[in-house]
This record gives C-alpha cells, sequence and structure tokens, in this order.
C-alpha cells in the first residue's frame, strides 16, 4: 500500500489508536483497581476465599469465601443458558427461513425489544408474576426428581434460582437470537442453493449448509449471552431469596442464594470501611476475571469461524 502521507489521513490513524490504546487503558485501569482495593482485605483473610462459604466482613476479623457465590452464580447462569440458547437458534431459523419476510422483520423487531426492557421490570415481574406461576412445576420436579442433588426439595416461595434463571433465560434470548440471525442470514447463497440442488428437504438445507457455516457465530453469541448473564444484578437480586447465616449449603436450583453481583448490590451501603469493602471488591474481582474470559473464549471462536 501507497505510504499515508495525506493529513486526514494521519489524523484519523491516529484517533483510531488512541481510542483503542484507551479501551485497553480502561480495562486495565479496572483490573488494577481491583486487585489493589482486594489486596489488603484478602491478605487479612482468615477463611479460605475460594472454598469457604463464610462471609464475616464486620469487625476486625476478617473470614470470607466466595464458593456459594460461585455456585449460584455459575448455576443460575449455566441454567438460562440451557433454556435459552435452544429456544434463541429456533427463532433466528424461523426467522431467517421459515416465514415469510413481511412477517419475519415484525418478529424480530419484537424480539430485539426484549432488550431494552430494564433489568428491574424483569425482576419485578419475576418475582410477582412468574413465580407463582412456575411453583407448581417446581413442586413437581422436587417431588418426583428430588433424590438428584439439583432438583433437591428447597423454598416453598418463588425467590429461588430455578425462577431467577428463568429470567436470565428471557433477557439473555434477544442478544443470542440477534446475533444467530445476521449469521443465518449470511450462509453463502451458493450453499444454499447447492443443498436444494441436491434434492435436500428445507431442514436438511438448515443442517448441512446453515447450520455449519452459522455454529461459530452462534457459539460466540452464546457466551457473550453467558456473559450478561454472570453480571446481571437487579433481576437476581429481586429474585432470589438470601440464605441466613449459618444455613447449610443446598445445591438445589429451588433454593435461594446470592450471586457475585446481588451480593455486592444488597451490600453497597456497607461500603463503610476499607477492609470491608475490599471484601466485596475480591469478589468482584473474581466475576471480573470470570467475564473476561468469557468474552475472550467468545472472541475467539468467533475469529475462529471468520476464518474458516
Amino acid at each position: 500500500m501507497a505510504r499515508i502521507s495525506q493529513r486526514g489521513d494521519k489524523t484519523f490513524k491516529g484517533m483510531s489508536a488512541a481510542a483503542g490504546f484507551l479501551i485497553v487503558a480502561l480495562v486495565a485501569f479496572v483490573g488494577v483497581f481491583l486487585i489493589a482495593i482486594a489486596a489488603p482485605s484478602l491478605a487479612r483473610n482468615t477463611a479460605n476465599f475460594f472454598t469457604s462459604r463464610e462471609w464475616q466482613v464486620s469487625g476486625d476479623t476478617l473470614a470470607f469465601g466466595i464458593a456459594g457465590l460461585l455456585w449460584t452464580t455459575v448455576l443460575s447462569s449455566v441454567v438460562a443458558m440451557v433454556i435459552a440458547v435452544p429456544i434463541a437458534i429456533g427463532v433466528a431459523l424461523c426467522i431467517t427461513n421459515y416465514i415469510p419476510k413481511r412477517l419475519s422483520r415484525p418478529l424480530a423487531f419484537v424480539v430485539d425489544l426484549l432488550a431494552a426492557v430494564p433489568s428491574i421490570i424483569f425482576g419485578l415481574w419475576g418475582i410477582t408474576v412468574l413465580a407463582p406461576l412456575l411453583l407448581p412445576a417446581q413442586n413437581w420436579l422436587s417431588t418426583n426428581l428430588g433424590w438428584f442433588p439439583l432438583f433437591a426439595p428447597g423454598l416453598s416461595s418463588g425467590g429461588t434460582v430455578f425462577v431467577a434463571s428463568i429470567v436470565l433465560a428471557i433477557m439473555i434470548l434477544p442478544i443470542i437470537t440477534a446475533i444467530s440471525r445476521d449469521v443465518f442470514e449470511q450462509t453463502p447463497h451458493d450453499h444454499v442453493e447447492a443443498a436444494w440442488a441436491l434434492g435436500a428437504t428445507r431442514w436438511e438445507m438448515i443442517r448441512t449448509a446453515v447450520l455449519p457455516y452459522g455454529r461459530s457465530g452462534v457459539v460466540s453469541a452464546s457466551m457473550l449471552g453467558l456473559g450478561r448473564a454472570l453480571g446481571e444484578t437487579i433481576a437476581v437480586m429481586i429474585i432470589l431469596s438470601t440464605p441466613a447465616d449459618g444455613e447449610p449449603f443446598n445445591p438445589s436450583v429451588f433454593a435461594g442464594g446470592e450471586t457475585f453481583a446481588s451480593k455486592i448490590a444488597n451490600a453497597a451501603s456497607e461500603f463503610d470501611t476499607p477492609s470491608k469493602t475490599g471484601a466485596y471488591i475480591a469478589a468482584g474481582l473474581v466475576l471480573f476475571v470470570i467475564t473476561f474470559v468469557v468474552n475472550a473464549i467468545a472472541r475467539t471462536i468467533a475469529d475462529r469461524g471468520v476464518k474458516s
């Protein structure tokens, strides 16, 4: 390429480079800030940070661990993904391959509108409307599948991980659907025509041409949805019932609990001492690392799909 010599090109190149550097610097600054604030509290922590469920940060002695927070965060997000991903793929395929254009555009617009609903609305709707409706199904599952730890009996109310997971699934549905829809629409027309020419049915065409082309895009979309589910705060905080101190650990989806985000949000008004603040910042640091890794994996998968 010819050497850049025009003033406008140089200016734009410098502004673009500065913008890219600024984003990297902001992410690095957040990481350094979290580590700097959390390190003193972690040094004074008398409990195992990764395996303990104890959370005592008042007074001179600090004893806190993230085992319970990590379990609830991962469990609710994974259950949400199990529910949302198949539905999102089905909706995306329906919009791009089955419904006529005059109907697919309004349907896509309605699905995308879910992303504009505030989190607090989802939380209030989940605890007041959805939770009572799901209570019979929750009781049936715990009665018939209670021998399995994930479906063991838990709360008799609606503030369970089960309800929170379904709400999270609804919240991440538009993200996964929108990206999957865009990927499916970009399937090379020659691949589709070749499948039709070989006498494939519509499902066979989707299975042999559309899905293989969009696999990496769907996976990366799912990982981005997982990142959103891991960090959701207000809706989860409203729905989940907080377990009492010293309550035995219950791994069931029908139990209550706290995620990293809801734990920090619930205690935001208690950041009155550096040691207490550092304990919650340490939990936030773990969430930061998890979401960073999830998004990095999504980007790697997406890049591999583009290259292939």
